[in-house]
């Protein structure tokens, strides 16, 4: 099926455009493959959800992870198999976990504080398909998601709903795993891949 869909439209794209060449072919196809494995996860994901009686808790914890993301950044799966799992297990098992466990307040509290500390240490993290190589725009991004955490903590500790404190606390700690360069290790990937650039481009 993917096959089918990559290779319709790449064949209307180069129909459209004679004069394009292969490597923005091979461009237009790297993004067609991540629009493709996005659309199909995420329906895969949405029907589980739906069947669990799940789909509003997962939909809150990804909200909250892509906050985080959205100027965290963090890790991307090598291969789509990998992908398929780790999004799986975090926005299927985790809101279901959410439901059931209760956290004490006190392990909610110690996990927050380390979790903005996180953030403050490695975020934003990045990748080599995209290096983040200005220094201006990481320090923003840096406060950025420090901020976002702080808020998203402090409604973490202040509702009184545990499932909804629950899905913060996963939430944040999603984005905490996928920036944190022991995960980067574990994967066997490159970390601050904006170092092997010229520190003084300020693009």
């Amino acid at each position: 099926m993917k096959k089918v869909f990559l290779n319709a439209c790449l064949k209307a794209i180069k129909k459209n455009n004679p004069s394009i060449k292969k490597e923005e072919l091979d461009e237009i196809r790297y993004g067609l493959e991540g629009l493709y494995l996005t659309i199909t996860k995420a329906a895969v994901i949405f029907t589980i959800t739906l069947l669990c009686g799940t789909f509003k808790e997962m939909l809150i914890m990804l909200l909250v992870f892509n906050v985080l993301r959205k100027t965290g950044f963090g890790i991307h799966a090598k291969k789509s198999w990998q992908c398929w799992i780790s999004s799986l297990s975090i926005f299927v098992i985790l809101p279901y976990i959410a439901k059931i466990i209760t956290i004490p307040l006190v392990i909610k509290k110690i996990l927050s504080i380390i979790s903005i500390i996180m953030m403050l240490l490695y975020a934003p993290a990045d990748t080599v398909k995209r290096p983040l190589i200005n220094k201006r725009k990481r320090l923003i991004w840096k406060t950025l998601s420090v901020i976002n955490c702080s808020i998203l903590v402090i409604i973490l500790l202040l509702t009184k709903n545990n499932t909804m404190s629950n899905l913060l606390l996963f939430g944040i700690y999603t984005e905490v795993i996928f920036i944190n360069p022991l995960t980067y290790k574990l994967f066997k990937l490159p970390y601050n891949n904006y170092l092997n650039y010229d520190l003084n481009r300020n693009v």
